[in-house]
């Protein structure tokens, strides 16, 4: 063996453990059981506190109970929830994250926003209907008026007073008052908050005339004897509030598919059996009776469907907004 030889093969030699550090030092696949174990993140568009949060919340503790692992709510707020959608959209189609999300993002907002930044029929996959979301027209206990009828002569009455507080521009709420507006001749000036709570800190002084919002986020003010509700949404009468009329028993069409609805939904891309899981493990949740009390305790109402259910009511949703929004002409350019 010649020297150069000799000095090549120990070089080659001592260089062998390193090859086989470096080797085994490369990332793997995660097993199907690391990923089955990885935590579940539900996403919200919205601060802690408000209806939203709460409702995931309380699905995420009802999902750990059920023996799904880990689940973590992650809020991602800003944007009338577009950033929270739009995480979900870019993420993993693994089922391991979780859009929980308000209707309006599916059926109005592709019909009001220039720039969506989404495909409300592609980038998500509907896995599941949670909870309707009933909505009201709050006012003053102060104020004159005590349901939406009364409110529509006192702004007849009092040209140029009547005034909406909203905690979203271009919500069910604004533009069905303002389609009411046009069509009864009446003018009712829409006014935006950063959310619905300093927003009715100004509905309970008389700041704005009325306001707008779910009846989650009211519920506490209106058993405090703060508010009064001049009618909710939809075509039924709440199940919390049997006491007060639907806008559409007193006239008011514009508010038939006011009542919103949350939805569990899942990146584009995600294969059809974990859709299906995923769709199974929000409708069993639901049917606990414990957290359905949770969620009616704040004002939701449990209507837990399948991912066909809520591709339906999108479609049906969106036409019958489609000429109410334009009849109103409104165009959100944010």
């Amino acid at each position: 063996m010649t020297h150069a030889f000799r000095r090549n093969f120990v070089i080659n030699a001592l260089a062998l453990p390193a090859c086989a550090v470096a080797v085994l030092a490369l990332p793997r696949p995660a097993s199907a059981a690391e990923d089955a174990a990885a935590p579940m993140h539900i996403i919200v568009g919205y601060a802690p506190g408000g209806a939203a949060d709460s409702l995931a919340r309380i699905y995420a503790e009802q999902l750990r109970q059920d023996g799904h692992g880990t689940v973590i709510v992650e809020n991602k707020p800003g944007a009338s929830a577009r950033l929270a959608l739009d995480y979900v959209k870019r993420s993993r189609p693994d089922g391991k994250t979780i859009f929980i999300g308000p209707s309006p993002l599916f059926t109005i907002f592709p019909l009001t926003y220039k720039k969506l930044g989404y495909d409300a029929d592609k980038d998500l996959i509907p896995a599941a209907v949670l909870t309707d979301v009933p909505t009201v027209i709050a006012a003053g206990v102060q104020q004159p008026y005590k349901n939406m009828k009364e409110y529509v002569e006192w702004a007849r009455r009092n040209p140029g007073s009547a005034s909406l507080g909203l905690a979203t521009i271009g919500s069910a709420g604004h533009l069905g008052t303002v389609a009411l507006g046009k069509k009864l001749g009446i003018s009712v000036t829409p006014a935006a908050y950063r959310g619905a709570s300093p927003m009715l800190v100004d509905v309970i002084s008389g700041t704005v005339s009325i306001g707008w919002d779910a009846v989650a986020s009211m519920m506490p003010l209106y058993k405090g004897g703060k508010l009064q509700f001049l009618g909710v949404s939809g075509t039924r009468r709440a199940k919390a509030l049997p006491e007060v009329p639907t806008l559409k028993e007193q006239g008011f069409s514009q508010f038939e598919y006011a009542t919103s609805w949350y939805g569990a939904f899942l990146p584009a891309g995600t294969q059809a059996d974990v859709v299906a899981r995923v769709e199974k493990m929000f409708i069993a949740a639901s049917a606990n009776a414990a957290t359905a009390a949770k969620l009616e305790a704040l004002g939701l109402e449990v209507a837990a469907g399948p991912g066909q259910e809520a591709r339906h009511r999108i479609q049906l949703e969106r036409a019958a907004w489609k000429p109410i929004v334009e009849a109103t002409g409104f165009v959100a350019e944010d």
